[in-house]
């Protein structure tokens, strides 16, 4: 392995990668649906723990609409530290939604 490939191989522990990306942003608000989705080109895929900044990207559309556009995104990736600690954290607060409470009834 090459000391570059070391290095950024060590740095993806700790550290984040940004990379720019061209996407479609579509914004519908009409008596079917009221939705707003981001689609990244090229099948990039989101992981846990990274982060996406759309560009310029509008934020309402008038009632009855639909709004579709091309934006770049800033994708911030996670180092596989931060992946890791995401994806413990997101487990320990899904299981909170688990807890169940027993109590016994009773007559008034």
């Amino acid at each position: 392995m090459a000391a570059a490939d070391r290095r950024e191989a060590d740095m993806a522990w700790i550290g984040k990668t940004v990379v720019e990306v061209p996407c479609t942003v579509e914004i519908e608000q009409t008596p079917e649906s009221l939705h707003a989705h981001v689609t990244l080109d090229g099948g990039f895929e989101i992981e846990p723990g990274d982060e996406v900044q759309v560009h310029d990207a509008p934020t309402e559309v008038p009632y009855g609409e639909r709004l579709t556009v091309r934006r770049t995104a800033t994708v911030t990736r996670a180092g596989r530290l931060e992946r890791a600690w995401t994806k413990l954290i997101a487990h320990l607060e899904l299981t909170e939604l688990y807890e169940v409470s027993f109590s016994e009834r009773r007559k008034l």
